[in-house]
């Protein structure tokens, strides 16, 4: 049994947001592990480096799309569909973020960070769902992985309102999603905590050291944590997983404490 109940080796990938951060690491963790991967991001030319860096690690494609507008989520599932014939994963990945005060916070921050934190991975899976009905086979249903926080869990320390909300709506949106779609489609989610990315690097270098400190494991993330979770979470191994949310931050909001 092991380890093939861990491959997802010839598996159908996608996903969202993966030329950078977080969706570069678990494209790349596919990748070593045999599957066939496309990427998306809203630039072009991301897009393109991206894809030339990945593939020295096997097959992928890269694809152009703003995952805030519906014709190009449908666009990329046709491009997708134009080239496979059934999707084994999406990975909801890609969103938005915004910093400001609370007093100074602006309706614009709500519209833009829902929409691509909360609508986009509604309307991609909604989209993407013959595709992985498709790949759903006896034993091996098809998977979504919703890219959530660890900032939808516990209130972070920064003043990102709409996007510590859409993080917790993310949450709930997978337990929902997943009730609907079981038992073809498993549904789950990942809440992060501090992982080198470029949405994170302003906060690691202000307080990087203090994360590392206040972490149970005294580091942050490492791009094989997260591959590695994507991958165990699309393989066999998680076939009795769906509707959970994994906290993947070395315990860092999990065993939080307060003092009196």
């Amino acid at each position: 049994m092991f380890p093939e109940i861990f491959s997802v080796e010839g598996k159908a990938v996608l996903v969202t947001g993966g030329t950078r951060g977080v969706g570069y690491m678990i494209a790349e963790g596919y990748l070593k592990a045999g599957a066939r991967v496309y990427i998306s991001s809203r630039k072009e030319a991301a897009c393109a480096e991206a894809a030339e860096n990945l593939s020295r690690h096997g097959e992928v494609h890269a694809i152009p799309c703003d995952v805030s507008s519906e014709a190009q989520c449908r666009s990329l599932i046709e491009a997708v569909a134009g080239r496979e014939s059934a999707l084994h994963v999406l990975v909801n990945n890609a969103g938005a973020s915004w910093g400001a005060s609370f007093d100074e916070f602006p309706d614009a921050a709500w519209d833009k960070v829902l929409d691509a934190n909360v609508k986009a991975p509604f309307t991609l899976t909604r989209l993407a769902r013959p595709l992985l009905e498709q790949a759903a086979a006896e034993g091996d249903p098809a998977r979504v992985i919703n890219i959530g926080s660890i900032d939808g869990l516990v209130v972070p320390g920064v003043g990102n309102y709409s996007y510590s909300a859409s993080k917790a709506a993310v949450h709930h949106l997978t337990r929902h999603m997943a009730a609907e779609l079981a038992p073809s489609i498993l549904v789950n989610a990942i809440a992060p905590g501090p992982f080198p990315s470029k949405m994170m690097a302003k906060t690691l270098d202000e307080v990087g050291d203090e994360l590392r400190a206040a972490s149970p494991l005294g580091r942050i993330g490492e791009p094989a944590d997260i591959a590695a979770t994507a991958v165990f979470l699309s393989s066999r191994a998680s076939n009795f997983v769906t509707g959970a949310v994994i906290p993947l931050d070395g315990g860092l909001a999990t065993t939080v404490g307060i003092r009196l």
